[in-house]
């Protein structure tokens, strides 16, 4: 008995003209694209668990969904109608909108086709200062508040946030621009401190540490050179611990809101410690005061 034989779905099934279905198609670009890069590249779903969402329409869904978002690398020269509705979506969402090189964008994407635009997503929205003061009233405990001042290092604020919570330090303040923010970065560092922490963030530092000063915070500044020795410093009242950015420390207009510059005492070759280890030293020596 003969059969009728179906059409192959092969070769002959091209050369009458179809093309294969659209997964295999994928497939097939995805392994030419890793035969080009000789590694293999992420899917977008990996990216989004990274905190990174990229191109266009994945952030102006993310912007309507109401995801909480970091920052917004747009491309610099881009002017397009629809940019700039992105542009004008973020900011009213407040977040942080950054004009960087394509050549960043080009670095920071995972799925290599940001079309302009990269997101940063906020693991956690930010709270106010006046949230964090009354985290102390609700404890009827003096603030104890680290201030963060332009730390750009994810790891460092990470692990500043996480020192904070195991301190009792009530929360964290961090400037809007020129600094990490609530990445997924810094919530890993922070080992999930930051579902604990009040991390809050400000457009004028220096007026917020002049706001804190009157509402009877003091405001100590880390510094190498501080004039107070670490050991002779009061911190069992209400206080603000600065902590200066990497390399540079407190900028000049900080500095100056601090009643009191505080230095550690260095025994060895190496005259300074990483950010969030000078955060650690000041806040248990708070801690310490506090207990006693």
């Amino acid at each position: 008995m003969n059969q009728e034989k179906r059409p192959s779905r092969g070769r002959e099934a091209q050369k009458s003209g179809h093309r294969p279905p659209r997964r295999q198609r994928e497939e097939r670009d995805r392994r030419d694209s890793e035969r080009r890069d000789g590694q293999p590249r992420r899917q977008p779903s990996e990216a989004e668990a990274d905190g990174i969402i990229e191109g266009r329409n994945a952030v102006m869904e993310a912007l309507r969904a109401g995801v909480p978002l970091d920052k917004v690398y747009i491309a610099k020269g881009e002017t397009d109608s629809t940019l700039s509705y992105l542009t004008a979506k973020a900011k009213e969402s407040g977040a942080v909108v950054v004009d960087a090189d394509r050549r960043k964008l080009d670095a920071m994407s995972r799925t290599h086709s940001h079309q302009g635009v990269i997101a940063l997503t906020a693991v956690r929205e930010y709270a106010d200062v006046d949230d964090i003061l009354r985290a102390a009233e609700e404890k009827g405990e003096p603030p104890l508040i680290v201030v963060c001042d332009e730390l750009s290092d994810p790891h460092n604020l990470g692990a500043v946030i996480r020192t904070a919570e195991c301190a009792g330090a009530h929360g964290v303040i961090i400037p809007k621009r020129r600094s990490a923010g609530l990445t997924a970065v810094v919530a890993k560092t922070s080992a999930g401190a930051v579902s604990y922490v009040p991390v809050a963030r400000v457009s004028n530092l220096t007026a917020t540490l002049n706001d804190l000063k009157r509402k009877g915070v003091w405001i100590f500044g880390a510094e190498a050179d501080g004039e107070t020795p670490l050991y002779q410093a009061d911190l069992k009242g209400a206080a603000a611990i600065v902590i200066g950015s990497e390399g540079f420390g407190m900028n000049r207009l900080v500095r100056e809101c601090c009643d009191f510059t505080v230095s550690i005492p260095m025994k060895g070759q190496v005259n300074s410690l990483n950010a969030s280890a000078s955060a650690a030293i000041l806040l248990y020596e708070a801690v310490r005061q506090r207990l006693g």
